[in-house]
């Protein structure tokens, strides 16, 4: 089935007065990226969005301003009823149908079951390490626990859940146990961009993840000591990283860390807590305490959309004149 032509603009286009409903953040964000090299990964998507299906493009970049605003799918399809930058940001015109919240569902699901998110992301780094602000001087590696979208089971009824089985149980030494997921990042040092992300269940070590969370174009990797291992330090020697993973105390040390090795995470310490801050900004603006939808597919797919809109909104920040 064919995709709807949008973005032609309409009669009522060409009375629009000059500046009305302008939004330069939103204005600037569209002239970052090359956006047809998202058309191209969105291809296959074409025939699964509505009938006749909206443009790819135009549904990608509704989403992401559902990640910027806030929205609940219901709010998003109000949105593009009602803000005129939001449908010029996605190529609509007065003139043209919107999307309703149901096309929305099926499109995010669509692009989480082929895979397609980690490869938008992907492309807007690749686009954006051209435009040089991608610093590489480092990777700062970390993860954070999000609480599943549903009900967690009762204490004692198991380490699964019924309602969403990929969510995971972690166990936490002096605290309650926690039910969900782990978003494991890889952030630049300097930039605050996201480089590189994984979700996994809540019960996956950070250490099984992190050699992925790892670029290699990277001049440092910077990480606490549950990161430690002889392994990840001969591998990084061996690239040419240098490792600046926290060092951790052995029960063979009677005396606990060396002083150099005290003097060094001192030192790395307050460089890898940077990382926090993206955390936080996922958590406080971005209402990353919980995931949003059941599954892991689902949910790995928001987790790359939402980094695709912290990276996107950051770019902006600091390319603006």
């Amino acid at each position: 089935m064919g995709e709807k032509r949008i973005g032609q603009g309409g009669f009522v286009d060409a009375f629009m007065a000059p500046g009305v409903g302008a939004n330069r953040r939103l204005e600037r964000i569209d002239a970052l990226l090359k956006w047809y090299r998202f058309e191209k990964l969105l291809k296959p998507l074409r025939s699964d969005v509505g009938r006749p299906g909206y443009p790819a493009l135009s549904m990608f970049k509704a989403l992401l301003l559902q990640q910027w605003y806030g929205l609940s799918d219901p709010g998003l399809e109000e949105a593009l009823l009602d803000r005129l930058s939001f449908r010029r940001f996605c190529g609509f015109s007065l003139d043209d149908a919107t999307p309703d919240e149901t096309t929305f569902v099926r499109f995010r699901s669509a692009v989480g079951e082929a895979g397609i998110a980690e490869k938008l992301f992907a492309e807007v780094n690749r686009q954006l390490d051209k435009n040089g602000v991608i610093l590489k001087a480092g990777t700062l590696v970390d993860a954070s626990l999000v609480a599943m979208a549903v009900k967690r089971p009762p204490p004692g009824e198991g380490t699964q859940s019924d309602k969403d089985p990929d969510a995971g149980l972690a166990k936490r030494q002096g605290q309650e146990d926690f039910f969900g997921y782990k978003a494991h990042i890889g952030v630049d040092l300097g930039s605050d961009l996201v480089r590189t992300a994984v979700l996994t269940s809540a019960n996956i070590n950070g250490s099984t993840v992190a050699d992925a969370l790892i670029c290699g174009d990277e001049k440092a990797v910077y990480a606490d000591k549950a990161y430690e291992s002889k392994e990840r330090r001969r591998r990084l020697k061996e690239a040419g990283i240098k490792d600046r993973i926290m060092h951790r105390g052995h029960k063979h040390q009677k005396d606990g860390l060396p002083r150099r090795q005290q003097v060094r995470n001192r030192l790395i310490a307050p460089i890898r807590a940077n990382v926090e801050r993206v955390f936080g900004l996922m958590k406080r603006s971005y209402g990353y305490r919980q995931a949003r939808y059941r599954g892991l597919v689902r949910n790995q797919a928001q987790l790359h959309l939402m980094c695709i809109a912290i990276n996107l909104r950051r770019a902006e920040t600091l390319l603006a004149p």
